[in-house]
């Protein structure tokens, strides 16, 4: 005699982990590594740059940049590119274009103000590369992560 013993059960994503909600999280979590990555990035390309000679002193207040406020301003804009790539992967059908495309654009847009604050050259130059060494680490980073919709 034969018996089959089938309970109906399948094996699946974990209880409360949905296909889309582990894309969310793994892209959260891609995301906040890549953040940790840049902002040890910036500081360090900041520090390099102060031991070269460069100030980052603020023209109005005389201040200077201190080498932790690098770090504060690169995860704070970070986690809003984290935001604009979750928001994409979830309305968007082809969230890495999109994202790619806006990155790009807001990485250009926060290239004029260094410029436009009446820094030194030396400063602003300076500044102008620390955008782009945190826009090299977090949008590929982030592209990456982002696949178009499948449903």
């Amino acid at each position: 005699m034969n018996s089959t013993n089938d309970t109906g059960v399948v094996a699946g994503p974990a209880p409360g982990r949905t296909g889309p909600a582990r894309r969310y999280g793994r892209l959260a979590g891609t995301g906040l590594v890549a953040a940790l990555v840049a902002m040890a990035a910036t500081t360090l390309a900041a520090a390099l740059a102060r031991a070269a000679g460069v100030d980052f002193a603020i023209p109005d207040g005389g201040e200077m940049i201190p080498l932790p406020g690098f770090a504060v301003f690169t995860g704070l804009f970070s986690v809003v590119g984290i935001v604009i790539a979750l928001a994409l992967l979830r309305w968007s059908a082809r969230p890495r274009e999109r994202f790619v495309g806006t990155a790009v654009a807001l990485t250009a847009i926060s290239l004029a103000p260094p410029f436009l604050v009446g820094a030194s050259t030396a400063t602003s130059i300076a500044l102008l590369g620390l955008h782009l060494v945190a826009a090299a680490v977090m949008i590929p980073t982030l592209a990456r992560s982002l696949r178009a919709r499948t449903a």
